[in-house]
């Protein structure tokens, strides 16, 4: 996928935020329990926070620069996950791990537009986007684990 502008790739990207947090949204509206409800919510308005963050770029308020970055630690629980579908009454787990499964894509999409572009802009752009979908893997795949955990798993 190429794109010819810096606003492309944060139109583009900002599409995706968009498509994130309405999932979370769905998600916590279909689910039972408060505290998961509260869970997704949650994430939502972390995804919210990065539509906003890329729209600043956008309007030319934010520049990457402007952008802290730091080493994310990978723990792969979603690696070995399979693909699922999000279904109403879906268990907490299984929301979780779908979650973790859709991180993971885009965290690897941005990885991926980041090796196939030779301009510094875009790869800084990218780069970022990454680290913002890395955060969300880890969070979800440390909820995850301490869910099981607390289940005897």
């Amino acid at each position: 996928m190429g794109f010819d502008t810096f606003e492309e790739i944060i139109s583009f990207a900002i599409d995706r935020e968009k498509e994130a947090v309405a999932f979370y949204e769905e998600a916590s509206k279909l689910e039972p329990y408060s505290w998961a409800r509260e869970t997704f919510e949650g994430f939502a308005r972390e995804e919210e926070k990065h539509v906003a963050l890329l729209e600043g770029f956008l309007k030319g308020e934010r520049v990457v620069s402007d952008y802290k970055f730091e080493w994310i630690t990978d723990i792969k629980r979603s690696d070995y996950l399979v693909d699922m579908t999000w279904e109403k009454g879906m268990s907490y787990p299984d929301a979780l791990r779908l979650a973790m499964k859709r991180e993971e894509k885009a965290l690897a999409f941005y990885n991926e537009l980041q090796d196939n572009t030779d301009r510094k802009d875009q790869k800084e752009v990218f780069k970022m986007l990454a680290q913002e979908e890395a955060k969300h893997k880890l969070a979800l795949e440390t909820l995850y684990d301490d869910y099981m955990a607390e289940q005897g798993d």
